[in-house]
């Protein structure tokens, strides 16, 4: 088995290349493979570590086409299965200049929503030592919330460590309290939580960074480490045995699409703890990969390879230093 395991709704991506215009104007799209755990996985095999991806697609050409991308990008998809029966996911995406891009989903009865719980109990957790959790897969449907909550229970079972992104998606839930009331029942059960400082203001009822992290430590004892994102000031850490700092954000020389953003924090974070670096180390890298991402199109073709983050780390470090 991989080192890594994530689960999640995997969707085609049709994103506009004429910029600033509404949606219903763009002629030309490019196609791209997005889900918020699959940025994830991208990132994950991107930078040298092994990651296994579970989903349920559909028997269509965008089923295939992820099914490729996936082979592709190294992912495993031993524990990925299809379906006759319903049409994998569909996202279309505005192109902007500034802010964040228009987006219109063809997603609700989709394959990944219909996913069946009892494969959680098939799959060999068998050398994995990390799995990235977030609140989109289960906000899919019942069977998906189940599913989440089946293989949670699975991971703390076999000691394995939990990374947890809230990731809100308030459509996708049938109203805010519900949402609010899973997301943080979710969060339990994670080793390590990485809610933004806006999410906070929805899920605990204030964006201080501070208010948010020992929220999520005082509400389980499972939870270890809370890594709050901070947008331009950068990433807030605390944990049981680590003391609250402020790691500054990376500079973003262009910023060209803010989608992907959070997920490639989630990257830097997850993949600096399975290398065995510090939570400080872990925060900033993904700050450092943040950074990246906006500066890209595509959710996750702003993802580095080693040898580009580490360029890029270094070479902002030095120009701080001689600022």
């Amino acid at each position: 088995m991989n080192e890594c395991l994530t689960i999640g709704e995997p969707l085609v991506v049709f994103a506009a290349e004429e910029a600033d215009v509404p949606l219903a104007a763009a002629k030309h799209f490019t196609k791209y493979l997005a889900g918020a755990e699959l940025n994830v996985a991208v990132g994950l095999s991107r930078l040298g570590h092994s990651v296994e991806y579970i989903t349920h697609l559909g028997e269509d050409p965008n089923g295939i086409f992820i099914r490729q991308q996936l082979t592709a990008a190294g992912i495993g998809c031993d524990n990925v299965t299809t379906t006759s029966r319903y049409p994998t996911g569909i996202e279309f995406k505005a192109r902007v200049t500034h802010g964040d891009p228009n987006t219109y989903y063809l997603r609700a009865g989709s394959a990944a929503a219909h996913f069946d719980p009892a494969a959680i109990d098939r799959i060999d957790l068998a050398g994995v030592k990390l799995a990235h959790i977030t609140g989109i897969f289960p906000a899919a449907s019942a069977s998906t919330l189940a599913a989440t909550k089946r293989l949670m229970k699975r991971l703390i079972s076999n000691h394995i460590l939990i990374t947890f992104d809230p990731n809100l998606r308030p459509a996708l839930w049938p109203d805010q309290n519900t949402m609010v009331t899973t997301i943080n029942s979710l969060a339990k059960s994670a080793s390590i939580v990485l809610p933004g400082a806006a999410e906070g203001k929805i899920l605990v009822g204030s964006d201080d960074p501070e208010t948010i992290a020992h929220f999520y430590l005082n509400q389980s004892e499972q939870t270890q480490l809370v890594i709050v994102k901070v947008g331009k000031q950068g990433a807030y850490l605390l944990g049981r045995d680590v003391p609250g700092q402020l790691l500054p954000s990376f500079p973003a020389e262009h910023i060209v699409d803010t989608v992907g953003a959070g997920d490639g924090f989630a990257l830097g974070v997850i993949s600096a703890i399975l290398e065995g670096r510090s939570p400080a180390e872990a925060a900033s890298r993904g700050n450092a990969i943040g950074a990246l991402a906006i500066q890209s199109p595509g959710d996750n073709t702003g993802y580095p390879t080693r040898q580009q983050l580490d360029k890029f780390m270094q070479t902002s470090l030095n120009k701080t230093e001689r600022a």
